[in-house]
């Protein structure tokens, strides 16, 4: 019996799509050997690239003047290379909202000019920036925004007003596709792996063309946006593996019935973790407003820290793994991504009933 994983990431991957893997892992579709050991300039890997991103472009509704890159390095590579290449001598403004916001924000400083343009940093990260609360430049290269938080669980359902001819850059490493989006709402979208997509190390991109060929000098070629785009992705060996589980996830994910299907399973998940917490009569908090809290990843404390020891115990017991609170703030976190099958959560739930019943 598989356990119940509910960890950040690297996270549960879809049961189904890994006994695929296993069973192509000696012997891809008759090749005789393993997509890891094929050229990546072959005609075999050139397909299932190709397959992968007409895919994603399919579930997510990319439009045509979007490219789309298959990189390396992970989400955090990305906070340096997005300056690299978008600041093109100007400034940018940064919206923190999270332990990743921030990290993105400070990484960005060591780039270029780049400017605070709000935070709720002050609230604990507890709730996202109203209107009045940002302070935008019009003249902004980009804006760069979280969409959801990992560690502090607040997700964006409603973008930030953006000012006209300023394109908005978003981390959306835990959430994408998790629900529809507007990707011309965007200038660019980035997202790592590990969440929703497929193992760690690979990290996707999605660009607007016109952004593109503003990269500064000091760029090197394998981290230049439009170098990447016109080899294809490939000029470097491109992590095979990932991008060929990648593809595997986005068919999965087509026969799920796309992403208002995914997004419908995901509010009930959700739902019923927190209709947990709400009920709890206080034993159980979560510290997000309603509004702003996340499908994805659920934190929550205990009313008393003490017992915090023995309810992971008894989840380890039951199967149940990864749900220790980041260090950063401490208690509980329920990461339920896609492949976090309603059974999954369902235990959980049935956990957290029952240890509350006992301990209150």
């Amino acid at each position: 019996m598989r356990i119940f994983n509910f960890s950040a990431g690297p996270a549960v991957l879809p049961t189904a799509v890994l006994e695929q893997v296993r069973d192509e892992l000696l012997d891809w579709h008759g090749a005789g050997m393993g997509i890891m050991e094929m050229s990546h300039r072959g005609k075999d890997f050139s397909g299932v690239i190709h397959e992968a991103e007409a895919d994603l472009r399919a579930l997510m509704g990319i439009p045509s003047n979007y490219r789309v890159l298959f990189l390396q390095g992970g989400a955090t590579q990305q906070f340096a290379q997005i300056p690299m290449n978008l600041l093109d001598g100007r400034s940018a403004d940064y919206v923190v909202t999270g332990a990743w916001s921030k990290k993105a924000y400070k990484e960005a400083q060591h780039v270029g000019n780049v400017r605070l343009a709000g935070s709720t940093e002050g609230d604990g990260f507890s709730r996202l920036p109203v209107a009045h609360e940002l302070k935008l430049d019009p003249q902004a290269a980009y804006l760069h925004v979280c969409t959801n938080e990992t560690i502090h669980g607040v997700e964006m359902f409603d973008l930030p007003e953006v000012p006209v001819g300023v394109p908005l850059v978003a981390d959306m490493s835990s959430h994408i596709l998790s629900r529809p989006m507007d990707v011309s709402r965007y200038g660019l979208i980035y997202a790592g792996a590990q969440k929703n997509i497929g193992p760690a190390g690979l990290v996707l991109v999605i660009v607007r063309e016109d952004l593109l060929g503003k990269a500064s000098t000091i760029t090197p070629s394998v981290m230049n946006y439009t170098t990447m785009a016109d080899n294809g992705s490939m000029l470097n060996t491109p992590p095979t593996f990932g991008i060929y589980l990648a593809g595997l996830i986005f068919k999965n994910l087509k026969a799920q019935g796309g992403l208002a299907a995914v997004e419908e399973a995901n509010v009930a998940k959700a739902k019923r973790v927190y209709d947990t917490i709400d009920g709890s009569g206080g034993f159980y908090r979560n510290p997000v407003a309603v509004e702003c809290r996340s499908r994805m990843n659920v934190p929550f404390t205990l009313s008393d820290p003490a017992l915090d020891a023995a309810f992971l115990a008894e989840a380890a017991e039951r199967k149940l793994v990864g749900l220790k609170g980041h260090k950063s703030v401490g208690g509980m976190r329920a990461s339920i991504y896609n492949a976090m099958s309603l059974e999954g959560v369902e235990a959980l739930v049935a956990l957290m009933q029952d240890f509350a019943a006992r301990k209150a």
